[in-house]
């Protein structure tokens, strides 16, 4: 149930940058607006801005590089918060405040837990565990072959 939970809570989480970078992608004058009113940064960001979260957030929820895309979008999140709803004596810059604090306790939860079951570093070490045991079971094999032909051979041949 957890890795269901946690599969659901990243695609979700990525979807969430995944519409936000739409929107700047779409309409890249207005967010170009928006940036130089309320940020030292260049409008001739948007288009870029909007690109990453797109990417970043689709890398998030597919479950690829899980822990880089976390930690590439937490600390984007954290600068937009920094950057962008630094007033949080304002209402509505407070509550936008909040939920970037609440996406990043969700950045962290992926960071610290990474990639879950269902994904392509379980399935690759899964691979590797079962080859290991083919491996042990041929072995183990080979050792009761030799066993059973040096028990064979210290028979005298008349007892067969």
């Amino acid at each position: 149930m957890a890795t269901i939970a946690a599969l659901i809570g990243r695609i979700l989480l990525g979807a969430l940058f995944v519409m936000a970078g739409l929107g700047k992608v779409m309409d890249p004058a207005a967010t170009a607006a928006y940036m130089e009113a309320e940020s030292p940064f260049p409008g001739s960001l948007a288009l870029a801005v909007g690109v990453f979260e797109v990417v970043a957030g689709l890398i998030l929820a597919s479950g690829f590089m899980t822990r880089l895309a976390s930690l590439a979008l937490l600390v984007f999140t954290a600068l937009a918060t920094l950057f962008f709803h630094e007033q949080v004596t304002d209402q509505t810059q407070a509550a936008m405040a909040l939920k970037n604090v609440a996406i990043i306790g969700g950045l962290l939860m992926v960071f610290a837990y990474g990639q879950v079951r269902g994904q392509v570093g379980l399935w690759r070490e899964r691979d590797r565990a079962h080859d290991a045991e083919v491996k042990a079971a041929h072995a183990e094999g080979k050792a009761e072959g030799a066993t059973a032909a040096a028990v064979r051979s210290d028979r005298p041949a008349d007892s067969v």
